[in-house]
């Protein structure tokens, strides 16, 4: 138990210490959804999705509805370089749709490749699609569901997982921990990989890449307009040039929005955690497990 509850103090911490204040836009909408208090924000000509209280508030999604492959918030534009990494792109799995601005990139950008995301608040899903226009239709399927009970139910495998599931500042601790990577792992096709938004300032940092890399045979790191983005991958470990000329085949072939060589080389060389950190583990039962997801799933309103 003492991994989860050192995670829960950090999450604390961040929660308390990370939020950041609004800016001048007019609000549209306010939700009470079971999960969140969920606010719809306009400042033409982007309609912002955000989580918070008062004067403080977390951006969930930002998007353009009359652009809808725009990606403003600029972590968003380097979770694409998970494209140049698996030798297949056909089948892709995000985990915490969100307003759908990365998920539907991918939809849009190779539409003959199917895209599920899933997001576990309803309201999200039905925000994102009155606001942003998102609909399902047979090549991006939405799944109401927790990412990981969406994995231990669904067995169909990807080429790229995406984990973007962060409730505010924070990630739930169920989509941290060894035994959501190794699950994670299953679902992947051979050379597929998975892709990580981290909040590297954070005190999770260091345990959330000591994880993942307890995990997978490589983890690399890429800047990420002040996140980082971690690429998670098993076999013989990729050459930056390799990866590099693999972007640029895919860029001619897909003309991508966002130019996938330019991103790639966006690198940061050194995977700079702390290696002495143990990585986070359920220390539960499997029952205690979804037991827990969904007690953390809850809207914990003293902290609204």
């Amino acid at each position: 138990m003492q991994h989860f509850f050192s995670a829960i103090v950090a999450i604390t911490f961040i929660f308390m210490a990370s939020i950041s204040p609004l800016a001048a836009e007019e609000l549209l909408e306010t939700i009470e959804s079971p999960y969140s208090t969920i606010y719809i924000y306009k400042q033409p000509p982007y309609i912002t999705m955000a989580f918070g209280h008062k004067n403080r508030r977390y951006i969930e999604s930002r998007r353009n509805p009359k652009d809808l492959t725009e990606l403003p918030v600029a972590y968003t534009k380097s979770f694409t370089i998970g494209l140049a990494y698996p030798k297949n792109l056909n089948s892709f799995l995000m985990i915490g749709m969100g307003g759908g601005s990365t998920s539907w990139y991918l939809h849009k950008s190779l539409p003959n490749a199917k895209v599920t995301a899933v997001e576990l608040d309803p309201e999200i899903i039905r925000l994102a699609e009155k606001y942003y226009g998102l609909k399902a239709n047979e090549n991006f399927i939405i799944s109401e569901l927790d990412g990981r009970v969406h994995i231990l139910r669904n067995r169909q495998k990807h080429d790229i997982i995406l984990v973007d599931a962060y409730r505010g500042p924070f990630v739930p601790f169920h989509l941290m921990t060894k035994e959501f990577f190794k699950l994670a792992k299953k679902r992947l096709t051979e050379g597929g990989v998975m892709v990580q938004n981290i909040e590297p300032t954070t005190m999770l940092y260091d345990k959330a890449i000591a994880t993942i890399a307890s995990v997978f045979d490589h983890v690399e790191v890429y800047k990420a307009g002040g996140n980082v983005v971690a690429i998670a991958y098993d076999g013989p470990e990729k050459q930056l040039k390799d990866i590099i000329k693999r972007a640029e085949q895919l860029q001619k072939t897909h003309n991508f929005r966002y130019d996938l060589p330019g991103l790639v080389k966006n690198r940061a060389m050194l995977l700079d955690y702390d290696t002495a950190q143990t990585p986070l583990t359920d220390d539960f039962a499997p029952v205690n497990v979804l037991k827990q997801i969904r007690t953390h799933n809850e809207k914990r309103r003293s902290v609204q």
